[in-house]
């Protein structure tokens, strides 16, 4: 059953659906999307200027000196390794190139050998030479990839030009592309395929490499349109690492899990790149990390070959409890509920914030373990023996909880008179009707008829 009414979700395989002539669509949920939302959202409060994602000024150089010089740790998609090592290669230098970054480093493309025969393009270009096609008809399908195939779009182009496919036909082929092997593949065209381009005019040769190429497509290769979107997200989040360090930092860190890199793997880079980031404290972090501090320029502890520092002032970044291992959110909770509570006064000790956060044995370790208790009890391992001296100071408060709780119940006992006693220490002898509720002012037990 669905969690709406009346509805139910029904589990199916994406060929089944296929053959049963229902539509599919694809609906990607993207970290990247709420890390990319959050840090405009920083980026407002800091610079006093809301931004939309279209409102990121487009084609910066430093922006892609930081992608050229593979300094993308943190960024949408160009982050892995393989793609780290392509971007020197490759030299990305306007939105197109992040496009074809995004689609070429991929199983259909590299086993298809067109990664190799594409930079060779590039390198020629970058000579002066012109391109030179199989014929002159190809140019509207291979012309903005240097005569390569890289997106499936450009397969179905070059089979309707090449081999005289029809519409269908070409669909075919993509949907083919598309199975990853399940259902066939792309082998049952390749007849077609070399037949019709031997047919037009095309040397044997060329046909069977381009049919070749198609073939690592079935290892999976991106639709052009597809590699567009990333390349979008892939260079708004470049150009927020290159101009707001923090704010990314703080933005990526508050959302979590998502990429290839770790909390401290993102915090490293960060410093690296000059940003201060500030240790967790149970005195100041939120849940969320934050920015804090008057905005300072960059200094990083060492230059970034081809990497110049963001030009703009930046704040530093206070990690959030949410990166403590192990705090349960309901505790971190009544930790700011009991620090808000006492706005100027912080935590005396590691028994204060126990006491006034209701804190157990094992939140009070994982924050030390973080050492998020650092400015209460200094260094670690001291933090780890507080927090595990707590225990007897937790089960008291919790006994003097119950205590309290039974204080405010009314008690309702058959007696001819009730014996208040106050904390003042005055009594008070007051005749009570039977059955008629007494709600005692201090601690209280039911004895013998009386409450005392």
């Amino acid at each position: 059953p669905a969690s709406m009414e009346g509805r139910s979700v029904i589990q199916w395989d994406k060929d089944d659906l296929d053959d049963m002539g229902l539509m599919k669509v694809d609906v990607l949920a993207l970290g990247m999307l709420s890390a990319l939302r959050r840090c405009l959202d920083l980026r407002a409060a800091l610079r006093g200027e809301r931004w939309r994602l279209a409102d990121i000024p487009a084609e910066a150089p430093r922006t892609y000196d930081m992608i050229c010089a593979a300094d993308t740790v943190g960024v949408f998609q160009i982050e892995s390794r393989a793609q780290m090592s392509m971007l020197p290669r490759l030299q990305p230098r306007e939105f197109y190139d992040l496009v074809v970054e995004v689609a070429i480093v991929r199983p259909g493309p590299i086993q298809g050998g067109m990664v190799h025969p594409y930079l060779q393009a590039r390198e020629r270009r970058r000579r002066g030479e012109a391109l030179v096609l199989e014929k002159p008809e190809l140019e509207d399908a291979l012309k903005r990839t240097l005569g390569v195939p890289i997106f499936q779009e450009q397969v179905m182009q070059i089979a309707m030009i090449a081999a005289s496919f029809s519409a269908a036909e070409a669909d075919a082929l993509r949907r083919s592309m598309a199975a990853w092997k399940r259902t066939g593949g792309v082998h049952k065209f390749e007849k077609r395929l070399i037949d019709g381009m031997v047919a037009n005019g095309y040397a044997l040769p060329f046909a069977q490499a381009i049919f070749a190429q198609m073939l690592g497509f079935g290892e999976y290769g991106f639709p052009e349109s597809h590699a567009y979107s990333f390349a979008l997200l892939a260079y708004s989040s470049s150009w927020l690492k290159c101009h707001e360090p923090a704010c990314f930092l703080a933005a990526l860190l508050n959302s979590l899990p998502m990429g290839f890199y770790s909390a401290s793997q993102l915090v490293q880079d960060a410093r690296r790149h000059g940003v201060r980031v500030l240790p967790i404290d149970v005195n100041h972090s939120d849940w969320d990390c934050t920015l804090e501090g008057v905005p300072q320029r960059l200094q990083p502890p060492r230059p970034i070959p081809g990497v110049r520092p963001a030009a703009l002032p930046q704040p530093a970044v206070r990690l959030g409890l949410r990166l403590v291992s192990g705090l349960h959110a309901d505790a971190a909770k009544r930790l700011l509920q009991a620090r808000a509570q006492a706005p100027q006064t912080c935590f005396a000790s590691t028994e204060d914030l126990a006491l006034r956060a209701g804190l157990e044995r094992h939140d009070l370790q994982a924050l030390a373990a973080a050492d998020a208790l650092a400015a209460l009890s200094g260094h670690r391992r001291q933090q780890m023996w507080d927090a595990a001296a707590q225990q007897q100071t937790l089960q008291v408060a919790a006994a003097r909880e119950r205590q309290a709780q039974a204080t405010v119940k009314v008690v309702t006992q058959y007696v001819d008179r009730v014996r208040v006693v106050r904390e003042k220490g005055d009594t008070i002898i007051k005749e009570v009707p039977v059955y008629v509720p007494v709600q005692a002012d201090a601690a209280c037990t039911i004895n013998r008829g009386f409450v005392r």
